[in-house]
């Protein structure tokens, strides 16, 4: 852990640190990404067996990629009732809270007299990834897949890795398929969102891809950015909380804990507080539990390269701080937690009081867990089902409101050197194309 106050000789610089995240780009791993890509725009779907084989260490044949019905009834019976319920519990918060965000179609009058408005239409095919790792990421099927089904998009593709015997994890299975998935694939890692965007012989090419990954993941999307839509660039998990001395330090380090253990090692949590005392506490209820908790390689990985306790001047000065970070979960320990949240402009999920962990978000709470990190906080949401939906505007003028939009149109149109756009409007009211009113040609002039 690396503890900082404001009495340091280097605050600023220290500060600085803190918020500054690792190279976006990895040159080795753009350039092995590129090399999948090609390769499966080349070779479709030997390249996915080949590739399938080679990093997954699972020999399939064209015929296996895609999962079985059958597949999918044996794995559903697999699931204890007791893991159906909290999956279906979670689904229905999530599905409550996403149908608020669906976008409506609407038409207002213009100054013209004439309508105009939006229309939204759902994805007719999206792609969404499901990383695969140490354990099924059930909730991430749930975040995703929800979404596009409740969106009404007609097609939901989803790829995810297979184990070395080709089998997916039953349990994980259950959520995809009961979320609405209409295919899914066992192939994972980059190759799999070329697939999905490019198109092999067995996947059909989808309109936009969906959902976290490793860094390959997102090298992928990065760089098939423009054949194919894509939601986010998310990376390691981000855990800020900001609190003052009325907080719990026992909440505060099981939370910082918990968002330290996702495994890639690269995780970074944040405590800032103006409290000395509470900076103490949090740490040692670090160190006393890390010795017996869960996967505490991991933890020690990120504790000793990723953890800041931050002691400010003010809890005005760690609000500032917080948004110059730009977290991608953002704890509020205080007394007055909704006046701080207020404060908060740049962090993808703010979690209010000592009852609201970040663990909530990521399973049953209702909103998305999909959320910017790195900083994108500052000018990215987090997933949302408005992503799943293209919008259209719609422009609808009788005679009469074109027939107010004349001037104003014509003097634009010429002032851009544009004749044409104004002659096309000016025609529908004469029969004899001389009459058009026809721009002033100026002459040109000597400087």
């Amino acid at each position: 852990m690396q503890i900082v106050r404001f009495t340091d000789q280097d605050y600023e610089g220290k500060i600085q640190a803190l918020i500054s995240r690792s190279s976006l780009f990895d040159q080795d791993i753009e350039s092995r990404t590129k090399e999948i890509i090609q390769l499966v725009q080349e070779k479709g779907d030997e390249a996915i067996i080949e590739l399938t084989a080679r990093f997954d260490q699972a020999r399939l044949t064209p015929e296996q990629l895609a999962v079985t019905k059958a597949e999918l009834f044996n794995a559903c019976i697999q699931v204890p009732e007791s893991v159906q319920s909290a999956i279906d519990e979670a689904r229905k918060n999530i599905v409550r809270f996403a149908r608020r965000g669906i976008p409506r179609n609407w038409l207002i009058k213009n100054t013209h007299g004439a309508y105009v408005g939006e229309k939204f239409d759902p994805l007719q095919r999206v792609g969404i990834y499901i990383p695969g790792g140490s354990a099924p990421l059930i909730s991430t099927a749930l975040m995703t897949v929800t979404l596009a089904k409740e969106a009404g998009c007609p097609q939901i593709v989803v790829c995810t890795p297979c184990d070395s015997n080709g089998m997916v994890n039953p349990t994980l299975l259950y959520a995809i398929c009961s979320s609405g998935a209409t295919e899914i694939y066992r192939i994972g890692g980059a190759q799999a969102i070329a697939a999905m965007a490019l198109g092999t012989q067995t996947i059909k090419p989808v309109l936009k891809v969906f959902g976290p990954g490793n860094a390959y993941v997102v090298a992928a999307k990065r760089l098939l950015y423009g054949y194919v839509g894509v939601d986010l660039l998310p990376g390691p998990s981000e855990l800020l909380v900001l609190a003052d001395d009325s907080a719990n330090p026992k909440f505060i380090a099981a939370d910082l804990l918990a968002q330290a253990e996702h495994g890639s090692g690269h995780e970074r949590v944040w405590l800032l507080t103006p409290s000395g005392q509470l900076l103490r506490q949090v740490g040692a209820q670090i160190q006393k539990a890390i010795k017996h908790a869960p996967r505490s390689t991991l933890l020690g990985k990120v504790l000793e390269s990723n953890t800041w306790l931050v002691q400010t001047r003010s809890l005005a000065e760690a609000i500032a701080l917080a948004n110059r970070v730009a977290p991608e979960h953002c704890e509020i320990m205080t007394r007055n937690p909704n006046e701080v949240a207020n404060e908060i402009k740049t962090a993808g999920a703010i979690f209010l009081g000592p009852w609201s962990p970040t663990a909530l978000g990521d399973y049953v709470a209702g909103p998305n867990h999909t959320l910017p990190t790195g900083g994108a906080g500052r000018c990215l949401s987090g997933l949302s089902i408005e992503q799943f939906f293209r919008k259209t505007s719609i422009i609808n003028y009788s005679k009469r409101a074109l027939q107010n939009a004349l001037p104003a149109l014509t003097i634009l149109a010429e002032l851009e050197g544009l004749q044409n756009h104004a002659l096309s409007a000016q025609m529908r009211f004469t029969k004899y194309p001389s009459q058009l009113r026809r721009p002033n040609k100026r002459k040109a002039t000597r400087s």
